[in-house]
């Protein structure tokens, strides 16, 4: 009985350290993509802006 129940037990802390594993990669996605969009935003802005600064007339 106490092989199952340790058997059990490495079976849980097994699968509880991968579960740990793909949220933390998640995780790291979710800020690497939210990065990057924040990047894309501010490329956006600066690509709408004249790129020549008009000429006054006098």
């Amino acid at each position: 009985m106490q092989n199952a129940v340790n058997m059990l037990m490495l079976v849980c802390a097994t699968l509880a350290s991968l579960a740990f594993g793909v949220l933390a990669a998640y995780g790291v996605c979710r800020a690497a993509f939210a990065a990057f969009q924040m990047h894309a935003v501010q490329v956006a802005a600066d690509r709408a802006k004249p790129s020549i600064a008009p000429v006054s007339q006098p």
